[in-house]
């Protein structure tokens, strides 16, 4: 029995990223009619559950901090290419878009995700234990490519608006590449016993313990069919966007919820697997997955606009307003303060899921 389940299981979550690619290529760009959005929203949902599955497997099967490194770089790059090409086809309306979508992974990650699973880690296990030294490190470099990236273009002076000159587009992009890099080369080979799960006695855990990984070959099938069904997710939820936009529309509600809807759609394979991780008491492969896509989401897509804005014409405003800018200090503060002691309680999800309620509340009435 406990074999035709994980049958059918794997048969499913085999299906449904090729079922959203097919799917995808028979309504792009088109107007959707409202039974084809109910049909595109549960492949949605199916393929962002088949993510998840296939993100676990890999994760397995190269262990951590690898496998959460897999989904944080592979949610994200197709995240920057759905960015990038909506920038192409927005014109002047796109100027914020960037900007919008990254501070938008920022508040999701760093305090949606990163409060959801200290809630659910110590509520199961009485308190939330992790190591201060990677998550730290983590968060030191996502706070300064957020203050390079979205705050300095507010203050300065070059070209009016919020906006960087060529030079400064130029050395934030470089700058954002080599803190991403210097990261990734930190997590995964000079310092990697930082960001792996500990005991609660300190102790870090090299191994699962609870199954044999996954053959190569399944591995190897498990990343085409991550890929596939990211590309399905993020390609999907642009293809029901201009249904939410009218949705929105008719709320009259700010036009910037839409970007969070999608960013929330977009980062719902992230935030289950952490979630599931947190419930298996490894916070910190949680805590990688939260601040590494807050990292790649920055570190990749500075970049990526900055060299789209030298064919594309109109500006490309990256400046926060005083509101997010203080929202932002806030929670640079508040996750120092989680960060420090390497073990949180209820509290500290609390706090943080504060801030994320407080920053979709903005969004909704600015």
């Amino acid at each position: 029995m406990i074999t035709r389940l994980r049958s059918l299981t794997t048969q499913w979550t085999f299906l449904m990223p090729v079922i959203a690619a097919v799917l995808l290529i028979f309504t792009w760009g088109r107007d959707l009619p409202g039974p084809v959005v109910g049909l595109v929203a549960l492949v949605l949902a199916g393929s962002v559950l088949a993510a998840v599955h296939h993100a676990e497997v890999i994760a397995h099967r190269v262990g951590e901090p690898f496998g959460s490194l897999v989904l944080a770089i592979a949610v994200t790059v197709i995240e920057v290419a759905l960015i990038v090409t909506l920038m192409a086809d927005g014109g002047d309306k796109s100027a914020t878009l960037a900007r919008d979508t990254v501070f938008a992974a920022v508040m999701i990650t760093c305090n949606g995700i990163v409060g959801l699973c200290l809630l659910v880690a110590s509520l199961r296990h009485g308190t939330a234990v992790f190591n201060p030294e990677g998550t730290g490190a983590a968060l030191a470099t996502v706070a300064t490519l957020a203050t390079l990236s979205l705050v300095l273009p507010t203050f300065t002076t070059s070209k009016p608006g919020p906006e960087f000159s060529t030079v400064q587009l130029t050395f934030a992009a470089l700058s954002s590449l080599i803190l991403y890099g210097l990261f990734v080369t930190t997590q995964t080979a000079r310092h990697r016993d930082y960001f792996l799960p500990i005991t609660r006695q300190g102790e870090v855990i090299t191994a699962d313990g609870h199954a044999p990984p996954p053959s190569v070959r399944t591995a190897w099938t498990s990343l085409g069919l991550l890929g596939l069904a990211l590309v399905g997710v993020v390609g999907l939820a642009k293809g029901v966007s201009p249904t939410i936009e009218s949705g929105v529309a008719a709320a009259g509600l700010n036009q910037a919820v839409v970007g969070v809807i999608i960013a929330l759609l977009v980062l719902l394979p992230e935030t289950i697997a952490a979630v599931r991780a947190a419930r298996r008491d490894r916070v910190q492969t949680s805590l990688n997955l939260a601040l590494g896509s807050a990292m790649a989401s920055i570190g990749l897509t500075i970049p990526a606009v900055a060299l789209a804005s030298v064919w594309m014409s109109g500006p490309l405003i990256l400046g926060l307003g005083p509101t997010h800018m203080l929202l932002l200090a806030l929670t640079v503060v508040v996750s120092s303060l989680t960060v420090v002691p390497g073990r949180a309680t209820p509290l500290q999800g609390g706090v943080h899921l504060v801030l994320f309620a407080a920053y979709l509340e903005l969004a909704v009435n600015p």
